[in-house]
């Protein structure tokens, strides 16, 4: 039987009478990306906290990487990066000079750690420049780096996409990507973003309230995010009527807007078009819509 690269059992986080993390068990499979999502404050960061020795659980236990956590286990780290909400950076040296420190303290001499992960991370352009003048998202990628510069087994990101451009987003989903298939890389990332997690993860965990309330494959998240065709059209009540004779469902809002929630619709918009026009009444705007974040909690958290 194949071990764990986390294996965490009840863990348990209070402060006072709060529970941030609530009796949370996760087991994380080698080589799979796992996204913990979660609204902002439901508990992603401590939960990584303590799976990095980073806090003492009230209760519970967790293994890495066939280690369990322990006050004054320390071995386990050389196999670990992680990046942990605002990445720390001394202000006053370079790019690479903060690079060059940290590859020191991980007992890396060689010089080429450094110079692979500054052209791995595109940093190259930045890496003269002193740490305190970063934009948010270089600093961010900075913060990557240093997670990166001892090839780790296991790479547990807390918000990744914090500060980055579009482009920079999708380049450091390219970068997990490449990471967990060619070099088989545990990868635990936590996110608020719903699109970025479905086009990243392997299995995907949603935690509200420090609880773990449901699991699935990454693959199965479409099923649980309801998508719609809305559009707008000046005669709605000629549009309606098409729509119903064509065998569509429209649902009424308010104002010029329709909806229409059949899968026949949302993957051939440009059939409803088609009618739309064909009837006189063509729409002025439309566009296929999602739910955000939010209405995929209220769906799935609520029963």
């Amino acid at each position: 039987m194949t071990t764990p690269a986390i294996d965490a059992r009840r863990l348990t986080k209070r402060y006072g009478d709060i529970a941030v993390v609530d009796d949370l068990s996760l087991e994380i499979a080698p080589g799979e990306i796992y996204a913990l999502l979660g609204l902002n404050g439901a508990g992603k960061t401590t939960t990584i906290r303590m799976l990095l020795g980073m806090v003492r659980p009230t209760s519970g236990e967790a293994t890495v990487l066939g280690t369990t956590l322990r006050p004054g286990v320390h071995t386990v780290w050389s196999r670990v990066g992680y990046l942990v909400e605002t990445p720390a950076a001394y202000p006053e040296l370079t790019v690479a000079e903060n690079l060059a420190v940290a590859a020191r303290l991980r007992g890396l001499r060689a010089r080429r750690h450094v110079d692979d992960v500054i052209d791995r991370l595109r940093l190259t352009p930045y890496a003269r420049q002193r740490a305190g003048t970063l934009s948010l998202g270089n600093a961010q990628r900075l913060g990557l780096a240093k997670a990166l510069l001892h090839k780790p087994e296991l790479l547990i990101l807390d918000e990744p996409a914090n500060g980055l451009d579009p482009a920079g987003v999708a380049e450091i989903r390219d970068l997990v990507l490449e990471l967990s298939r060619e070099h088989g890389v545990t990868v635990l990332v936590s996110s608020h973003i719903l699109t970025e997690v479905a086009r990243l993860a392997t299995r995907v965990g949603i935690i509200d309230r420090g609880r773990l309330v449901r699991e699935f494959a990454a693959d199965h998240l479409a099923q649980h995010v309801q998508r719609r065709l809305s559009l707008s059209v000046r005669d709605r009540e000629s549009a309606e009527k098409a729509l119903l004779t064509a065998g569509h469902q429209p649902v009424r809002t308010e104002g010029d807007v329709i909806v229409l929630t059949d899968s026949r619709a949302v993957g051939e918009p440009e059939a409803v078009v088609t009618v739309l026009v064909a009837a006189g009444c063509p729409p002025y705007r439309l566009v296929v819509e999602q739910d955000d974040l939010e209405t995929l909690f209220l769906r799935v958290v609520q029963p």
